[in-house]
Parts: structure tokens; sequence; C-alpha cells
């Protein structure tokens, strides 16, 4: 397989799913996979859709159909056909920052109506991640750089069921124990030293925290993503989405934050 060209067995599982089918009411699209093909380009080497190459057809005329592919969250469809069910013996959560280039800003409303914010390292995103038991991506939430990881939690594991909970001490917080505790799930939380009544703590489970942070470096290949050029949180979640569609090694589910 050439890099950036999809398997037979992944775009079996996406073509379904696509706009312009010759089905579809309306225009039919023009070869979609290598349609998808140029924006898996795009997020992969994070350069300037005025730089796609020629071989991928007009740059503007992909950029205007991936734009209405995000309108019709076409890309959360491709997620959710190259995800398989996940292993929730364990829920693992973590965060990680991405900077905001200059070109990702400026969306009508300002940085505060989109994920946003200003942190120690500028301007920034927060990409809040809760994986499966294998490291494999479930659900997501964008929040903007500033907030704390612990605020969008809540809707990540709304509607989950799993048996134990694995997460670093940025989420040792009260109303999430007590969540966990209603739920009757096992709490491996790293705790922080001000705990006044430590909690019981499975090192030797605490440890398969590494999967989560595997997950993270692969994401941040996709240089599109490590350094956030989307004006709006809807077409970077969509970068998302498609970096897991076509990675066999990722398999996720969704929550925006």
């Amino acid at each position: 397989m050439e890099r950036f060209v999809l398997t037979d067995a992944q775009w079996a599982r996406m073509e379904p799913h696509c706009l312009g089918k010759p089905t579809d009411a309306g225009r039919s699209g023009r070869d979609n996979r290598l349609f998808v093909g140029a924006v898996l380009w795009v997020v992969r080497t994070g350069s300037p859709w005025r730089d796609l190459p020629a071989f991928f057809g007009n740059w503007n005329t992909v950029f205007k159909r991936y734009r209405d592919w995000v309108k019709a969250d076409v890309f959360i469809r491709l997620f959710e056909a190259c995800s398989d069910d996940p292993d929730m013996e364990y829920a693992m959560v973590d965060a990680t920052i991405v900077k905001v280039h200059r070109h990702g800003q400026g969306a009508k409303g300002g940085p505060q109506s989109q994920a946003i914010g200003r942190s120690k390292g500028g301007m920034t995103t927060k990409i809040l991640a809760l994986t499966d038991a294998l490291g494999n991506l479930v659900r997501f939430a964008l929040l903007p750089g500033h907030r704390f990881d612990t605020a969008g939690v809540a809707p990540l594991i709304d509607g989950l069921q799993f048996d134990a909970f694995i997460a670093d001490k940025a989420f040792d917080s009260n109303d999430i124990v007590a969540e966990l505790n209603e739920r009757g799930a096992k709490i491996v939380i790293s705790q922080h030293p001000r705990r006044t009544k430590p909690l019981p703590f499975d090192a030797e489970m605490y440890k398969w925290r590494h999967l989560i942070e595997n997950f993270f470096c692969k994401l941040k290949e996709f240089k599109r993503i490590a350094m956030r050029a989307d004006k709006t949180d809807q077409s970077f979640s969509a970068n998302i989405y498609r970096k897991r569609s076509s990675d066999p090694t990722l398999r996720p589910v969704i929550a925006r934050g």
C-alpha cells in the first residue's frame, strides 16, 4: 500500500457512507476514493489546501467538497463505519494540548466561539480523549487550552459502561470519584498529594495508561492535528475523525464539549 492510500478493506467500509454515490440524489461525486486520499494527504502533511498536488485535482474544488462533507457530518459516519465494538473492561482518559496556528484563528465570533483559549503555550486547543482497554479511541471532546481537563469528562462517560477508570492526577476530582462510585466502577486515578483521605490504588493496572499516551503519539503524527490550522472546531474534529478512519490501529465514537 502506498503512503496516504487507503486499503481495499478500509474503502469497502467507507464507500457506502460517502456523498455523491451514483445512487444518491443530485450530482454524483467524482472519484470519492481519490478525494478521501486528498484529505488524508493534507491532514498528514499539514500543508495548505493550495499546495495540494495536482494529482488530486483542483485544490479549491477539493476544499469546497471537504467543507460540504464536514457540514454533512460525513466524516463522523466514516469514523463510525471503521469502528468496532470497544473493549470496555476499563476506560482511560487523558488530554493533550495542540498549538493553534495563526491560520486557525479568525473564525466568525472570535476564538471564544471555538475551542481555542490562551494558555502558557499561547493560543491552544485541548483534545480530551477516552480510550478503551486496548488504547483505541472511543470518544473525544475539544476544549479551550486553558480549561481544566476535568471539565469535559462528564459528557465523555455519559451512557458508557466500563468496569474501571484509569487516569492521571489531573482527573483526581471529588465529583469524578463520586460518579465512579455511583457506577460501581473501580477507580485507578493517580491521587493529588493534598487528598486528605487517599483512595485504594492499583499500581499495576495504572501502568496500562501508557496505551492512551501511545494513542496521542499516533494522532500527532498527522501534522494538521499536531498544530491546529483549522478555524472551526467542526473542521478540526473532522481531521481527527479522518485520521482514525484511515488508521487500522485506532478505533472510535465521539462527544463535543
